[in-house]
């Protein structure tokens, strides 16, 4: 018998995934996965073309194992900031820039100047940093104006995906509100904010239209289903970005912490009122939902860890072996800022590692590797708590690095929470599916919500604190200590 299916698509900075699930229950049957080309900050860029390559192979490898289903609605869900611009034909001008790319750091900090850090956060509920893509924008106009002069589309990576399913441009709040030019709490691109940053232009027929989440982009083109293998009768989700469909994927509500470990870093909790932090620690982004998710994000999370296993001549496993067995002495103290950093506002940071003493052990500088990240998350909780923001639920961990048991378990002892990684190895993926059921169904945002909370997976995997006689909040302090030293910031070999 024919079932019917969802499939939802998450095209990440290191690959595209797709699952396809039950439209009804929920229930995966089959997934696919294509690599994408890597990428590395200063300069970190993709060619479009390639996602698409990617999203074709995945989607028709998970369909081949799905076995005897009909598709009735499709969803992407990817990497936030990137810049992707198109000329009249829909192709594109360049290979696009991607969240990691700090290239534009120089030129964000002139538009910060020029249009003013407080009325800039007054209007989009985030202080811009170099990964917004902005500052992507502000670098091209420089380097590359004929460019800029040739672009008809300015979209986003889910958006160029979509673009390639519908033809139509479109996007949704929880993408858009991380451009550095859309006002979440009205829904409205700022194009005055774009002229600061490229110069004076009709940029509004450039920008795609913003759907709600629940809402569709159209119908599949006669290409795009040729493609897939699909009947163009197929609808096609807003969209969303990465995080933001991870979150409704999990079924989360307001208060719940969420956790994401993957190539950046993520401390999220949804809220129904915009959050503005005029420290820029806080990005008062939208949701998928009508509401907002304020999140910290750091440039610095999973890749860490691969960093210190090569350094200590070890794998993964070996890491965290190492990691587990330190006595519970506080030191020493990594900060993590490798490639530079995104939450501080420090693209041209370097990492730091301190209090060392000649007695310090490979099992100490392990913990220190993994725990650094960790304590980068927690100080943008606490960015989050002093808003009065509600984040004191279950404390949720997705990502590569939520494969890691020393890394659940140092989590679970710095934040003094319960962590339970979910039944879900493809959170943002598992957010498309939601959202194209939702679509399928023909529901508003509220039946999306109340779909995601029917498909909440269970728990996985749980890790609560050890009794330790370790000064959690001592190790905390020192963190925080080491993170104020600047002196390896340099610009000159960035």
């Amino acid at each position: 018998m024919t079932r019917q299916v969802v499939v939802g698509v998450d095209s990440s900075t290191q690959s595209c995934k797709a699952e396809v699930r039950d439209a009804e229950s929920g229930e995966l049957l089959a997934s696919g996965s294509a690599p994408h080309t890597p990428a590395f900050p200063p300069c970190s860029e993709q060619d479009p073309r390639s996602w698409w390559e990617a999203l074709v192979i995945a989607v028709r490898a998970a369909l081949a194992a799905a076995g005897d289903v009909q598709v009735t609605a499709l969803s992407v869900a990817a990497q936030c900031h990137g810049l992707v611009l198109l000329d009249a034909e829909g192709e594109p001008l360049r290979p696009a820039k991607l969240w990691n790319d700090t290239t534009g750091a120089e030129q964000l900090a002139k538009l910060v100047e020029a249009i003013g850090g407080p009325k800039w956060l007054r209007r989009i509920g985030s202080l811009p940093t170099a990964a917004f893509t902005i500052a992507k924008l502000a670098w091209v106009a420089e380097h590359e104006p004929a460019t800029v002069d040739a672009t008809r589309r300015i979209l986003l990576p889910h958006d160029y995906l979509t673009f390639r399913l519908t033809g139509r441009a479109v996007t949704d709040r929880s993408d858009a509100s991380g451009t550095g030019y859309f006002d979440a709490t009205t829904s409205t691109w700022l194009p005055e904010f774009l002229d600061a940053a490229a110069g004076p232009r009709d940029w509004l027929p450039m920008l795609p239209t913003v759907l709600g989440g629940a809402e569709p982009a159209g119908a599949l083109t006669e290409s795009a289903a040729a493609a897939l293998g699909l009947t163009r009768s197929v609808l096609v989700g807003a969209g969303a970005g990465d995080q933001h469909a991870a979150y409704l994927g999990l079924g989360l509500s307001d208060g719940d912490q969420y956790i994401g470990l993957g190539t950046s870093g993520v401390f999220a909790t949804s809220t129904r009122t915009p959050v503005f932090d005029e420290a820029g620690i806080v990005n008062g982004v939208a949701d998928t939902t009508g509401g907002y998710l304020p999140l910290v994000c750091t440039l610095n999370a999973a890749r860490v860890g691969d960093t210190a296993a090569r350094i200590l001549g070890t794998d993964h496993a070996g890491l965290a072996a190492l990691a587990l067995a330190a006595e519970p002495t506080v030191g020493p103290t990594l900060v993590p800022f490798l490639d530079g950093e995104r939450t501080p506002n420090r693209p041209y940071a370097r990492g730091l590692l301190s209090d060392l003493t000649s007695a310090t052990t490979r099992e100490e500088m392990a913990r220190a590797f993994l725990e650094g990240p960790l304590l980068s998350l927690l100080s943008g909780r606490d960015a989050l708590r002093s808003f009065g923001i509600d984040c004191d639920g279950p404390l949720t961990v997705v990502g590569g690095g939520a494969r890691s048991p020393a890394t659940l378990q140092l989590l679970a002892d710095l934040s003094g929470d319960t962590v339970t990684v979910p039944d879900a190895d493809e959170a943002t993926a598992r957010g498309a599916c939601v959202q194209a059921a939702a679509v399928a169904a023909g529901v508003d945002e509220a039946g999306m919500v109340e779909l995601a909370r029917r498909w909440t997976p269970p728990a996985r995997t749980t890790v609560s604190p050890r009794e330790t006689t370790r000064d959690i909040t001592e190790v905390r302090a020192r963190w925080a200590a080491a993170t104020a030293v600047d002196a390896l910031d340099r610009r000159d070999d960035a």
